[in-house]
């Protein structure tokens, strides 16, 4: 009988670092300070972090995500259950949003500053950076429609990246305009595509029937020549659009945020509106986006709420950053060691190692014991594998003496500490 592994396009996060072919999984302790860091962002960005279940009705992210992306199509891991429909969420902003309408957090009083960190699940192919179970952290702001919060939510994106030392990324941006922009510029997009449906692939040729906007993502090289003539977004939006863009880009230009305007960088999805944002790096190759967001006030309407509800976010791949972080050997804070080690010699020395140590822990300091009753030398290479700067040996004269020695790994020296003493004395850091 063979034992299990994990299921193809997921992964185990580990004490200690290691390879799925050619990609690294960081150590967990790696994922913790990665978290860490980009709490600390968030909150210094006035955001407050929310938490929505992994598991959500399949309608709300047909709708959120929209009936005819590839996500609802064919990459949710969808079922029913005594008549209800279920999905593993595939993204967060639509959750969010559920929440906010849900929970009333309007009557909280001024704008929603939200981030969350958290698993996202999509059944497709996996890829190098891609997985079937992924991770992904991300801000919805939410009740304010002024340029300030698009160019705010940019400027925390770029923020958590400059965090970690990640340079050389780009910005692009561009606008969206309202609804009846997108309209006209979507049919003005199928006339001009239209004549050439036969030269597109077959991807292309579905969503031109679809989702004719999504075509503007394509990779592939024919396609993009074709799309380098095509009409824009930028000659369908009006005055006051175009004057909510220059805002944005004038907020963003303020804060020294570089950005390239792409006429082709849109949203697929009809709730979108007025900016449109991505950040790419060269580090991650063809599949170069390391974040990506904008403003989407239609959402809620598309969930049920009775009018537009102003908002905007940006979502990003923890797989993704770590990937970055890699490629720049961003050197990781090392793992927490214990301050102690305890090696007991003995049934009654182990008997009083393992209630101190228990002791000790509960005043706050990281102990570590022998649990297989190993001998003495044995315990010291495990005290040395630990990396404890302390390490007390107890048997039955210090017993007897009620007095241990600690050994200050570093140097070798030793010193007598009473029992009543020794919670102090391990709460001190060695001398250099």
């Amino acid at each position: 009988m063979s034992t299990f592994q994990h299921i193809k396009g997921t992964f185990d996060i580990l004490p200690d670092a290691y390879t799925i072919g050619d990609t690294r999984i960081a150590a967990s302790h790696e994922w913790h300070h990665v978290e860490t860091v980009l709490r600390e962002v968030m909150t210094r960005h006035n955001l407050e972090e929310i938490r929505t279940p992994m598991l959500e009705p399949t309608e709300l992210v047909a709708r959120g995500v929209g009936e005819h992306t590839d996500i609802v199509s064919k990459e949710m891991f969808a079922f029913e259950r005594r008549g209800t429909r279920y999905v593993l969420r595939p993204e967060i902003t639509a959750p969010v949003t559920r929440a906010f309408l849900e929970h009333h957090l309007e009557q909280r009083g001024g704008v929603q500053k939200l981030f969350y960190i958290g698993p996202c699940f999509r059944a497709e192919q996996p890829q190098k950076g891609r997985y079937r179970q992924f991770h992904q952290f991300g801000v919805e702001i939410i009740g304010a429609s002024d340029p300030r919060t698009d160019a705010e939510t940019i400027a925390t994106m770029i923020a958590v990246y400059q965090a970690f030392g990640l340079t050389g990324a780009r910005l692009r941006i561009n606008t969206l305009g309202e609804p009846e922009h997108r309209a006209a510029f979507r049919d003005a997009l199928v006339d001009y595509l239209t004549p050439y449906r036969d030269e597109l692939s077959e991807t292309s040729q579905r969503r031109l029937d679809t989702n004719p906007l999504r075509i503007l993502d394509t990779k592939v090289e024919h396609e993009r020549a074709l799309l380098r003539d095509a009409p824009t977004l930028l000659d369908h939006v009006d005055a006051e659009a175009l004057a909510h863009y220059d805002a944005v880009k004038q907020l963003l230009s303020s804060l020294g945020i570089a950005f390239e305007e792409d006429p082709m960088l849109v949203r697929g999805l009809d709730y979108y509106s007025h900016t449109a944002f991505e950040l790419e790096h060269d580090a991650l190759g063809a599949q170069s986006a390391l974040a990506g967001g904008g403003r989407y006030d239609g959402l809620a309407p598309a969930l049920g709420h009775d009018g537009p509800l102003p908002a905007c976010g940006f979502a990003a791949g923890m797989e993704r950053l770590f990937l970055a972080l890699d490629a720049i050997d961003y050197d990781y804070p090392a793992p927490e060691t214990p301050r102690v080690f305890f090696a007991a010699l003995g049934k009654e020395a182990e008997a009083w190692v393992f209630k101190t140590v228990h002791d000790l822990r509960a005043q706050g300091i990281h102990a570590a014991h022998d649990l297989k009753g190993r001998s003495l030398k044995a315990q010291m290479r495990e005290a040395n594998r630990q990396d404890a700067p302390y390490t007390v040996i107890i048997g039955g004269n210090e017993l007897a003496d009620g007095s241990a020695q600690v050994k200050t790994m570093a140097t070798g020296e030793q010193t007598a500490v009473s029992f009543e003493d020794l919670a102090d004395y391990l709460s001190t850091p060695p001398a250099a």
